[in-house]
């Protein structure tokens, strides 16, 4: 008996679920109809990334490192499947040990940022180091994993949650990225992955009032419009690079807190 396929539909990732665009609009790219994210879907993705970012930031350092590394392994169990939509395996191996070098990094961040302070008083001076909140990240068009991943990474293991547009021109290894981290541990709204058009949804991302800081590393020919849209709301402005890997990444997402408190008797 013959049956018709079970063809697969490219949806968003917001709140940890794959909705369509509320729009109902798709566009093609890499031969598929991909969602064609919308302004309602920006904010549908920051109220998610909002509402899970305490939950993220307030999880042990080593818990997190754990998460991000569970990701690591879910990739690697998809290795063919995604060599087979990116530039190939070697962007697939690169893209998993980088997501397991940032894990490394998640409870090592107070010592390498932070500090005890020496301070003439009866007192102690400790710098700490926060999450932002919420970080929007304008990914790369190449290489399409590995340049998402390079960008979500440093504000994830600092605590933040994510908004990120995927690579416009080949968005679909972006949604098996997607697929990755809803079988993984990573709690739902934490990562929000949006497929669509850069011009269209950075403006958007940049004017938010909810959103804290912004990557443009594929923001391409927008940057300047975008500085100036994310300076009315004094957002973090941070210039990515697609290929790069350094602690100091992740310190570009988080803010240090100095904290005095006497000593006890």
């Amino acid at each position: 008996m013959s049956r018709l396929p079970v063809k697969k539909t490219y949806k968003l990732f917001i709140a940890g679920a794959f909705p369509r665009s509320e729009s109902g609009r798709t566009y093609e790219a890499d031969g598929q109809n991909v969602a064609h994210g919308s302004r309602k879907d920006v904010r549908d993705a920051v109220k998610a990334a909002r509402a899970a970012q305490p939950g993220w930031a307030s999880a042990t350092a080593y818990n997190r490192g754990q998460v991000l590394y569970r990701l690591a392994e879910m990739v690697e169990a998809r290795l063919s499947e995604f060599a087979d939509l990116c530039t190939g395996r070697d962007e697939v191996e690169r893209t998993i040990d980088r997501i397991v070098w940032y894990a490394g990094w998640a409870d090592k961040l107070p010592q390498v940022l932070g500090g005890s302070n020496p301070v003439a008083g009866p007192y102690f001076n400790f710098t700490v180091p926060e999450p932002t909140g919420v970080v929007a990240v304008l990914a790369p068009d190449e290489p399409p994993l590995l340049g998402l991943v390079t960008r979500l990474m440093p504000p994830l293991v600092g605590g933040n949650a994510v908004v990120a547009v995927a690579s416009e021109t080949h968005p679909i290894a972006a949604v098996e990225l997607a697929e990755a981290i809803a079988t993984s541990d990573v709690p739902g709204g934490v990562v929000n992955l949006l497929t669509g058009f850069r011009a269209e949804l950075g403006p958007i991302l940049a004017s938010h009032m909810d959103v804290n800081a912004i990557d443009l590393c594929g923001a391409d020919g927008q940057a300047a419009e975008l500085e100036r849209l994310s300076a009315d709301n004094v957002k973090r402005i941070v210039h990515g690079r697609a290929d790069s890997q350094s602690p100091w990444e992740i310190s570009s997402f988080l803010e240090l807190k100095t904290v005095w408190h006497p000593v006890g008797q």
